[in-house]
């Protein structure tokens, strides 16, 4: 193919990957072609000036490969439905104990978890919650090696003998700290329940102008929480005989005072210090109260499940509804039953990082992949009226939400306007949802999509909470009292603080898309949350991603978009912090570690998305580009063609510090596309300066 040819057959392909797409960047961007004034067909004799041409070439044929292959894999609906993959193996372990110990038939199910259980076992034969963990998880290890026996494993095999071995190394049931494992262990028999649990079930009986109440924790907590009040209030073990334990059964007087240590190390120093009558009264409610709370506590959770059968959409609320339901005398062939297991069943994803074996998903992260792609397209030059952008649109638009959830509870004139996170969110809306969404359909054609952004942006404004920032799911749900209830990491489950990753992505959209800025004393009132919660090393922490690195970006990227100028202290701190960090290949890397350490731990390898991440974070602050920035650029456009490894499979997406952590599928391509299309809009050919 001679080189016209070649000019020929490229614009062909762009067009064809995306109809409407400007002449502009098929024009511009023949190879060889002078882009400034002169002759045109002639090539430049400046070298930087063709360095510059050729990166933006590289980048235009990358964003073309990336839209293109995006384009293909919407769903029929409009959709992109991408895995949401746990990086661990908690909820399939929970998953396959749930359904053997109460006899419920789904033995494809169950045999497809068990294969990834055993796939993602490490050589040293504990299991791990993130790659680079430094030692087995002893939770993880226990969850895993129960869980495959009740799958049919024998307890003979030589990789569970490994398991075994390697939970007594690590340090046996005393280095279990996951509340959740503790639980799911008690409930087979294979762990001590507390004989007092700091929480009693009677709070859910307290009126909202009580100092301390149910609604006072989280929306994420409540729906956890409201099963775990009904278990451990009734304890019920449902042991196997044939089980074989990790440790053995029979424990002295020692050891079980030990264990029950290891259930008050979740417990606030304040309830630890009582004696064990001073623990009666307010933790052993007398049996009517006790009933009456129970009852109120089953009705929040039947209230709270969704169209799929499943509680809040989440599958580890939604097992332990099951566990809970089933102690209160629920039949494994009750409605509510039997469609939470379908609920359950239509969770499950593939892991294309552990060779597509089945995995039970947090929850289906189907809107947030739709906003966030539609949004990408969108920047990356597929126009508004494009029939993949309108179907997008269109799915969006039916997924706001129209009627009043808990988050009311905190609104003075509460209007619905938000969305959620999964395909069947429709009481539980969030703000990086919403603001993914409104970027999605704020160009759409027609009266709708501008009323539903009207909508979306009211009840925005109307979350942002008292202290400037915004949270997760809820508004002004970071009451003082609920750091003093005795429960071990409450601030990071219990509660629902403004965090600087949604307060950033929230002034983002203000700024970029709905045109405001620090001139408004809302906005104003954001930004300056922003500084306060700086750290001293010029970054700032991301709740929901992996961690410095994301929560960086979103907060320089967030004040920018309002107006802060490049040239303020706080954001070239913050920019020098990405360039500090930045690896030597060009790409940038965050372990999982930061998030329980809070402090920046690095990877040995970058990620793309957090390169990404950081990428634009410095596009937002600079002028114009540097080395740095295009090296970063160049490690996208090399490991986007790899399309597999650890650049890619490393899980960046945040859950539970220390315990949970999710790699989304999306990620990999999304974030690389805006920032190649933002570094292409805002610099052009411009070459680096040194």
């Amino acid at each position: 193919m001679n080189r016209t040819a070649a000019v020929i057959h490229y614009e062909k392909a762009v067009r064809a990957a995306v109809p409407g797409l400007t002449e502009l960047h098929a024009r511009v961007l023949r190879p060889g072609r002078r882009t400034d004034a002169g002759h045109p067909g002639t090539i430049t004799r400046d070298s930087r000036r063709n360095e510059g041409i050729r990166m933006q070439q590289r980048l235009q044929a990358d964003i073309d490969a990336l839209v293109a292959r995006l384009l293909r894999g919407q769903a029929a609906d409009g959709s992109w439905r991408l895995g949401f993959i746990e990086q661990g193996t908690s909820l399939d372990a929970a998953t396959v104990l749930q359904l053997q110990n109460a006899g419920i038939a789904r033995p494809k199910l169950v045999k497809a978890l068990a294969e990834r259980m055993i796939a993602k076992q490490s050589d040293g034969g504990a299991w791990r919650v993130y790659p680079d963990e430094k030692t087995g998880n002893a939770s993880a290890t226990a969850e895993c090696y129960y869980a495959l026996q009740y799958a049919g494993i024998s307890p003979d095999e030589p990789f569970m003998r490994k398991a075994r071995k390697a939970f007594a190394d690590i340090g046996g049931l005393g280095r279990i700290e996951s509340l959740l494992t503790k639980f799911q262990l008690a409930l087979i028999g294979r762990y001590p329940w507390p004989r007092w649990f700091p929480v009693p079930i009677g709070i859910l009986l307290l009126p909202a102008s009580s100092p301390l109440h149910f609604f006072q924790f989280s929306g994420y907590a409540r729906v956890h929480m409201a099963p775990m009040l009904i278990l451990a209030d009734r304890k019920p073990v449902d042991k196997q005989p044939h089980i074989r334990p990790l440790t053995p059964d029979t424990r002295s007087d020692a050891e079980l005072k030990r264990l029950q240590r290891g259930w008050h190390a979740h417990f606030g120093a304040a309830v630890r210090g009582l004696s064990e009558d001073r623990r009666k009264g307010p933790w052993s409610p007398a049996a009517k109260i006790r009933e009456l709370a129970t009852d109120r506590a089953e009705r929040f959770i039947l209230e709270r499940i969704e169209a799929d059968g499943t509680l809040y959409g989440y599958s580890s609320a939604t097992l332990l509804m099951l566990h809970a339901l089933r102690t209160l005398g629920y039949s494994t062939s009750h409605p509510v039953v039997e469609k939470a297991v379908r609920g359950l069943e239509s969770l499950t994803a593939p892991d294309i990082a552990s060779a597509s074996r089945t995995s039970m998903q947090i929850t289906t992260s189907a809107v947030w992949d739709t906003a966030l792609i539609s949004h990408a397209l969108q920047d990356a030059g597929v126009p508004a009226g494009h029939p993949a952008v309108e179907k997008a649109g269109e799915y969006l638009l039916a997924r706001q939400h129209v009627k009043l959830g808990d988050w009311k509870r905190g609104v003075k004139r509460p209007a619905a306007g938000g969305w959620g996170f999964s395909d069947v969110n429709a009481i539980n809306p969030d703000m990086d949802d919403t603001t993914a969404a409104l970027r999605a359909v704020r160009g759409l054609p027609g009266h709708r999509g501008r009323a539903a952004a009207d909508r979306g942006l009211l009840w925005l404004l109307a979350m942002q909470n008292a202290d400037g920032g915004w949270a997760a799911f809820e508004r002004n749900v970071d009451h003082p009292l609920i750091r003093w209830v005795p429960l071990d990491g409450a601030e990071d489950a219990a509660t629902d603080p403004s965090t600087p990753d949604l307060t950033g992505r929230t002034l983002e959209y203000l700024g970029r898309c709905a045109g405001l800025t620090t001139a408004h004393a809302y906005v104003r009132r954001g930004a300056d949350w922003l500084y306060r919660r700086q750290e001293k090393d010029g970054s700032w922490y991301g709740r929901w991603g992996v961690c410095y690195i994301y929560g960086t970006w979103a907060a320089l990227t967030g004040l920018t978009a309002v107006g802060e100028p490049n040239d303020h202290p706080r954001i070239r701190k913050a920019a020098e912090w990405l360039l500090g960090i930045q690896h030597a290949d060009g790409g940038f890397g965050e372990s999982c570690a930061s998030d329980s350490a809070r402090r920046y731990t690095p990877l040995t390898h970058g990620t793309l998305s957090q390169t990404a991440w950081a990428l634009d974070a410095l596009i937002a602050a600079h002028a114009k580009p540097n080395p740095a920035m295009e090296r970063a650029c160049d490690y996208l456009l090399r490991h986007l063609q790899a399309g597999s490894g650890p650049e890619t499979e490393y899980p960046t997406g945040g859950g539970l510090p220390g315990c949970l952590y999710a790699r989304y599928d999306s990620y990999s391509l999304v974030w690389p596309l805006l920032a190649l299309a933002h570094y292409r809009d805002k610099y052009g050919g411009a070459p680096a300066l040194e």
